[in-house]
């Protein structure tokens, strides 16, 4: 979605129906570009008070952020409800407590230094707050900073609420004490393991965060059937679903074919995070082995971060989304 600090690339139309070049292309791929405009009135600049009754209760926010050489990662942080809040209705704060190893804190000083020198590349944030009981989903995106106080400072550019297809409901169960400082210890290596990918062929939940040039950072959800996001070697493949007609973040990966991903495992309160290249695959005869895939994306794994343990709580499966198709009924054939 387009902030403030989008360029005069577009047509003054398509700037007040908050989309930027990417998103619209997608749109108009999709055949969809008329519905997107209709419901691009349910962005918000602010921060509304339905939300910030949202967040009182919340435990586990998702922040997509970049690193230096512009990768998108997606990093899980938790915490006592109210850890996220909105103090105003131009701000969300974020108790920030990652894992040790993790990318986030890096990433934000980052930003944090650039934008003293370069305002057009000042920390863009994008982060995404799923309440798996009630199957509810807050996107919000923005500047952000780290400050003193160890709490992410994110100056909102958009906020808004996206459907409940696809989640799983879960509950948090049996909370585990506080972790000690620096007892998890992420570990980095280039590409996967044979146990990673396992992980990820059993799971049925993932953040993707994205990115564009100059519109900033998104973190979006994934959902499905366990088996829908298929593996061989270091590609990922998954289905894209219809959803809100927006394309938030197909539209970002065509203008910015970079992605990062997490995965967290419920039971263990292990998270893995990818990052890598992406790309979309409009062409229908590729879908044909993805139940109800509308069109296909392709993740290269560039580097993978595994943290064993990094949420201090696990959730019980409930019940799986009614809307998850089955997942592929067919190997796919080598795609980029």
């Amino acid at each position: 979605m387009q902030n403030e600090q989008q360029g005069d690339g577009t047509h003054e139309a398509e700037k007040s129906a908050g989309f930027h070049e990417g998103e619209i292309a997608a749109q108009e791929r999709a055949s969809l570009r008329d519905t997107a405009s209709r419901i691009a009135h349910s962005i918000h600049t602010t921060v509304p008070p339905v939300v910030v009754d949202f967040l009182r209760t919340q435990r586990l926010a998702f922040v997509g952020t970049l690193d230096g050489d512009g990768r998108p990662w997606a990093t899980a942080l938790t915490g006592p409800a109210g850890f996220a809040d909105a103090p105003d209705e131009h701000t969300l704060r974020i108790a920030v407590a990652p894992t040790p190893g993790d990318p986030i804190a890096d990433n934000l000083s980052e930003s944090a230094e650039l934008q003293e020198s370069q305002p057009s590349r000042s920390a863009q944030v994008g982060v995404l707050i799923v309440d798996f009981a009630a199957r509810r989903r807050l996107r919000v995106n923005g500047r952000g900073a780290l400050g003193a106080d160890g709490k992410l400072r994110v100056d909102v550019d958009q906020v808004y609420s996206n459907c409940p297809k696809h989640i799983q409901a879960r509950t948090i169960d049996n909370e585990a004490p506080a972790r000690p400082a620096g007892e998890v210890r992420a570990q980095r290596r280039r590409g996967l393991t044979e146990a990673q990918r396992e992980r990820i062929r059993r799971a049925d939940t993932f953040v993707i965060a994205s990115a564009h040039p100059t519109a900033g950072v998104d973190c979006s959800h994934r959902g499905g059937t366990p088996g829908f996001v298929y593996v061989a070697g270091d590609r990922l493949m998954w289905p894209d679903y219809k959803g809100n007609a927006m394309f938030n973040t197909l539209g970002n990966i065509m203008a910015y074919p970079r992605a990062g991903l997490i995965f967290v495992d419920f039971d263990t309160g292990d998270t893995l995070q990818l990052t890598g290249s992406a790309t979309v695959d409009w062409d229908p005869a590729h879908t044909t082995g993805a139940p109800g895939a509308q069109r296909i994306v392709t993740f290269e794994v560039d580097e993978a971060i595994e943290a064993p343990g990094a949420i201090p709580f696990h959730y019980q499966l409930i019940e799986p989304s009614k809307f998850n198709p089955p997942p592929w009924t067919e190997q796919p054939g080598a795609r980029a």
